[in-house]
């Protein structure tokens, strides 16, 4: 699918033969979308100059960030975004601003493959809502990125289209499904981006590659155009490098207001639940209580928490609503949107081998979910979970739960598919990255993760920010005071 880099590159070279020093092309690069569409509003920078330095940064790929790049269409967007500048005509919060967006995310005029064969020449005419809502303030499209295929892990390591490298290292995995996006925001290929979350599809990405993602409470952002898993679970979620970018697209996306003050920590009162903050890597439980300490000394207040019953609430309700739910959102999705595809042909041609065991054993085979476990598991497993969570809020006067995003950094490609050492035990993958996240994917909070830097061996490291549902706006101010009094995160180095 690299032939949308390859004519986006042709189109470069049409338009200036020069090359921008690497220098300039770094500093352009480094830009954060807020200050990216201040420059360009302020005539300090044109849309096309920033565009032709990601193209140039982004060069062939090799990372397999991109399923398609389309550098020749930001390009013609840039240019009409310059012209619109120079008019004096009245711009979005985003405009001339260059975002990625997950390749599970419609997008009119280019594919959108959910990073599986079946649909890789699935071209939709119209965009899903919440890119509409980014292009209307300004935003313009660079690609679709690389993910897991069809959002069913978090290594982002797909058959079909290639395993995304991390941006700190390029023989660790991205984190997933959303890896092409952490990857691309983490490694400068773009200011900002969008992925979707079921159970840390954000934030685990985010963690990874050393940027912060919001997974907001479901239902907040609009969810059409979107190649599901779960109605239930599911949500798209901003991904950037600052907690500003962050409120700036959420904003955007929900039309509140795109300026947000940070809390003064003094106030804030953070939940430590001990389940998720135990056996962490060596590396890992360092940084998570210097942010720890960091935070304490800033004013916050920090409350050990019990969560062993919601926990266990999640375990039993999260995989059946999932499960369950992809054979009816799925096959529905494929025949709302005229893919021409039923769900059985998006299986049949399934190329990564941990996505082909689910969907012909626990989908479609004799594993699948029966009818009667996922009426348990959705109208009385999560109601509990949902209010087990809300109790724990309120019984400790918490505005928000605080622990790592991952137990462990990005481990390497090679190898990790199935498991990962962690304290010296080998541990399932899966189950072990998205530990601390799916229980409040399953309830349906908000979750906020930020780097709270590297290990020694400089591959970055998240926590998490959990906050009651639809207290979104109330998490990201908190984050914006959060990622004050930690250490600043470095830029990757240049592989």
């Amino acid at each position: 699918m690299k032939w949308h880099l390859t004519a986006g590159l042709a189109a470069l070279a049409a338009v200036s033969v020069s090359v921008t020093p690497a220098s300039a092309t770094d500093e352009l690069t480094s830009l954060t979308a807020t200050q990216a569409a201040s420059a360009i509003a302020e005539r300090k920078l044109t849309a096309t100059d920033l565009v032709k330095a990601l193209i140039e940064k982004t060069g062939d790929d090799p990372g397999n960030v991109y399923i398609s790049f389309d550098a020749e269409g930001a390009l013609a967007a840039a240019a009409e975004a310059d012209e619109s500048v120079a008019a004096g005509q009245a711009l979005g919060p985003l405009h001339g601003v260059p975002i990625v967006v997950k390749d599970n995310i419609a997008s009119a005029g280019l594919p959108t493959t959910g990073g599986t064969p079946a649909l890789k020449s699935w071209v939709p005419t119209e965009d899903a809502p919440v890119l509409a809502k980014l292009k209307e303030a300004g935003a313009i499209l660079l690609g679709k990125t690389n993910l897991h295929e069809l959002a069913f892990g978090i290594t982002s390591n797909n058959a079909a289209f290639g395993a995304v490298a991390n941006a700190y290292n390029p023989d660790r995995f991205a984190g997933g499904s959303s890896g092409g996006t952490g990857a691309a925001v983490g490694g400068r290929l773009a200011p900002a981006g969008l992925g979707t979350d079921t159970g840390g599809s954000v934030r685990i990405p985010a963690a990874l590659n050393g940027v912060s993602g919001l997974r907001p409470t479901v239902g907040r952002y609009p969810a059409g155009g979107i190649i599901p898993i779960s109605s239930t679970r599911d949500t798209a979620g901003p991904i950037a490098r600052t907690l500003t970018d962050l409120a700036l697209l959420d904003g955007v996306i929900t039309g509140t207001s795109n300026e947000l003050a940070a809390t003064e920590l003094s106030g804030v009162r953070l939940g430590v639940p001990t389940v998720l903050t135990e056996n962490l890597s060596p590396e890992t439980d360092r940084l998570f209580n210097a942010a720890l300490d960091a935070l304490e000394g800033s004013g916050v207040t920090l409350v050990p928490v019990d969560l062993g019953r919601e926990l266990e609430l999640a375990g039993k309700a999260g995989f059946p609503i999932a499960l369950w739910e992809v054979k009816r959102d799925l096959a529905a999705f494929l025949e709302v949107n005229q893919t021409g595809l039923t769900l059985q042909d998006i299986a049949a041609e399934v190329a990564s081998p941990d996505v082909k065991f689910v969907f012909e054993n626990l989908v479609l085979g004799d594993q699948a979910i029966p009818n009667e476990v996922y009426a348990e598991a959705i109208n009385d497993l999560r109601p509990l979970v949902q209010s087990a969570y809300a109790q724990v809020f309120v019984a400790n006067k918490l505005d928000a739960l605080v622990f790592p995003t991952t137990p462990l950094a990005a481990q390497p490609i090679t190898g990790s598919d199935q498991t990962v050492s962690l304290n010296g035990e080998d541990v399932p993958t899966f189950q072990t990255f998205i530990r601390n996240t799916d229980p409040g994917s399953i309830a349906g909070i908000p979750g906020l993760s930020l780097p709270i830097g590297v290990t020694s061996d400089g591959l970055p490291v998240g926590l998490e920010l959990d906050g009651p549902a639809h207290s979104d706006r109330h998490l990201l101010s908190i984050g914006l005071a959060v990622e004050a009094v930690l250490p600043e995160m470095p830029a990757p180095l240049p592989h």
